[in-house]
């Protein structure tokens, strides 16, 4: 039997704290083999990215202790000397991280970073490393990777960095890759495009992968054994697909039973509460069909018609207009009360710049949005100041959002009292009334926002869009960066609210399977451009445009057996938006392909991902 090539004994580690020691991971046990995928599975918290940290000797060293055994082919990590400690990292065991900004030096070209660890651990001399350099972007499927080996890395899209680190981790050939939730924070397309690359660069070169995720979808798509944590300690492991037939901690059977799958709305005419399942117990909860309440309204609530937004790029001695980035080009929809619509497409594809300029925190430069039938676009500050009370926006990050030196209660009170809608009593009154209604305790009004996890405080942020009673949200991204159990408690809260108070939701995700189960229609967009817009069921069931079939394709299945099930995916960017001054947008034709389902007529050449001359 072969011997593993880590081998992780009764991993501890503990952070101090006020003097204290607090253990945060519980003698953690696990082996990953050569040319084997392990995944360390958990929600945020769970001690799985401490416990990747602990190996490779990066937590703090004057706050931090890690206990246990770690042995790299039979050499104990946690007990090597700092000197040659360094030598591994980055040699024999390589990381990618969650964010690729932040593992890039902001001031030094791409290329200038892959050459210097190779001239370090390899002794290259930097002509030679710069031509390694060239060699891995291209095995990263870095498009022209010579003519981008000295931009630096704000030139790049998220997906195009996160390349460039594995390019970077990969130099030296690790026979071990740690990759920490490298997938998290793109899109779905992008997504699939580094899973397959991991996997075809792993049979190359034969390295071992240890893959942190919280992400079911992307276990079942790429891992041979997963190792479940909760709470810093390992409830169960085994063979992947294994777990995925029969697990027994009801943790797992949690997080497997959370996973939004594609294609579980079929034949179900209106949006969904997710199931909601006990992690101490693996009780499933079904909650019972929202009440069908809400008639249709004689007139939409929005009526957005040829908004289009422009951002323009200055350059040269005088700061002349050299170009204009076309953000949102000619899109038109409209959106009833207590119906969603959901804004879907790759990022850098105009969702969140739409959404923003319906709500005039852009300033479009044509178009016209209607709210009751009146034109957002004319009205002047005061006016429009009068007028926001009736739109509110939820925003991705919701620690962004919230003043962390304002408690919460008064956060959710100051639009109250801004726009005079009551007293400092009542919107006390108030605060209580929404905290309740978000699922929240009135008593935590007095809590700062670093106080509560990160499902709470995008509670506190819907119930803070709420403060102004308004009837129509824009949701950008509003649960993308939330662990999959909370993902779901606040969709179905907006679901209960949207019943209830006859809200009309603009939904804008990247996040397919949730999309299905929210929205009554969407509408995919494409390079600034609505490209098929239609009824849930038809988009999901009878998708017409490639690029719309594209995004379905590329949704990770969570079931093992259907593993590499997946057609080929293209490895290239989005289009340039990026139009000269004197462009003019050719004009757009769509074909209704069922009632309400329309797509945008294109040619037999098109092809989502060839880039465009800037």
């Amino acid at each position: 039997m072969t011997a593993p090539l880590l081998d992780v004994q009764n991993l501890t580690t503990s952070f101090r704290r006020d003097g204290a020691w607090r253990e945060v991971v519980h003698g953690v046990s696990f082996t990953v083999n050569p040319r084997e995928t392990v995944a360390l599975v958990g929600e945020s918290g769970s001690g799985k990215s401490v416990s990747a940290l602990s190996l490779m000797r990066l937590t703090p060293r004057d706050s931090s202790r890690s206990g246990g055994r770690a042995l790299f082919e039979g050499r104990d990590l946690l007990a090597l000397p700092e000197a040659e400690m360094r030598k591994v990292r980055g040699d024999a065991i390589a990381m990618v991280f969650q964010e690729p900004m932040t593992s890039l030096n902001p001031v030094l070209t791409i290329g200038f970073q892959i050459a210097e660890g190779l001239m370090l651990h390899r002794g290259l001399t930097r002509d030679a490393a710069e031509a390694e350099a060239v060699r891995l972007l291209d095995r990263v499927r870095i498009p022209a990777a010579r003519s981008r080996l000295h931009d630096y890395p704000h030139r790049f899209s998220g997906g195009m960095r996160q390349r460039v680190v594995i390019a970077m981790a990969l130099a030296c050939r690790p026979k071990l890759l740690i990759a920490d939730e490298p997938t998290t924070a793109l899109d779905v397309t992008v997504q699939a495009q580094i899973l397959d690359l991991l996997k075809s660069l792993q049979d190359q070169e034969g390295m071992a992968v240890l893959f942190i995720t919280h992400d079911m979808g992307v276990v079942a798509e790429i891992a041979d054994r997963t190792v479940v944590m909760r709470h810093g300690r390992a409830v169960e492991a085994g063979d992947t697909a294994a777990i995925f037939r029969g697990a027994e901690h009801p943790y797992t059977r949690a997080l497997l039973s959370s996973v939004p799958r594609l294609g579980s709305m079929a034949g179900e005419p209106r949006p969904l509460r997710f199931p909601i399942v006990s992690t101490t117990t693996g009780a499933v909860d079904v909650p019972p069909a929202l009440p069908d309440t809400l008639k249709p309204a004689d007139r939409p609530l929005l009526q957005v018609s040829g908004l289009t937004t422009r951002f323009d790029i200055r350059g040269g001695l005088f700061g002349r207009t050299r170009g204009r980035v076309h953000a949102v080009e000619n899109v038109s929809f409209d959106l009833r009360a207590g119906e969603t619509l959901s804004l879907v497409g790759e990022s850098g594809c105009g969702k969140s710049t739409t959404g923003r300029s319906v709500l005039r925190l852009i300033e479009p430069a044509a178009g016209s949005v209607l709210l009751d039938g009146e034109d957002v676009l004319k009205l002047g500050p005061a006016a429009l100041r009068e007028r926001r009370k009736g739109m509110q926006m939820i925003f991705q990050d919701p620690f962004a959002s919230l003043d962390p030196r304002m408690t919460v209660g008064k956060a959710i009170a100051e639009p109250i009292l801004l726009n005079r809608l009551g007293n400092r009593a009542e919107a006390r009154e108030r605060t209580a009334d929404l905290l309740a209604r978000v699922g929240l305790s009135p008593d935590m009004a007095g809590r700062f926002p670093h106080e509560f996890s990160g499902g709470q405080r995008q509670r506190v942020c819907i119930a803070r869009a709420l403060a102004v009673r308004p009837r129509l949200i824009v949701a950008d991204e509003s649960v993308s960066a939330l662990d999959v159990s909370v993902k779901a408690q606040v969709v179905n809260l907006m679901l209960e609210l949207q019943a209830s108070l006859g809200l009309a939701f603009l939904f804008i995700s990247h996040d397919m399977a949730v999309v299905e189960r929210v929205s009554h229609r969407v509408a995919v967009m494409y390079l600034g451009e609505i490209v098929e817009m239609g009824p849930r069921a038809a988009i999901f069931g009878a998708p017409q445009h490639p690029y719309t079939r594209r995004l379905l394709a590329a949704v990770p299945v969570p079931d093992p057996a259907r593993r590499g099930a997946r057609a080929a995916l293209s490895v290239d960017e989005i289009r340039n938006p990026i139009r000269a001054l004197d462009y003019l947008p050719p004009e757009r034709r769509y074909r209704e392909v069922s009632p309400g389902h329309v797509v945008q007529v294109w040619g037999e050449d098109w092809e989502p991902a060839r880039p465009a001359a800037a």
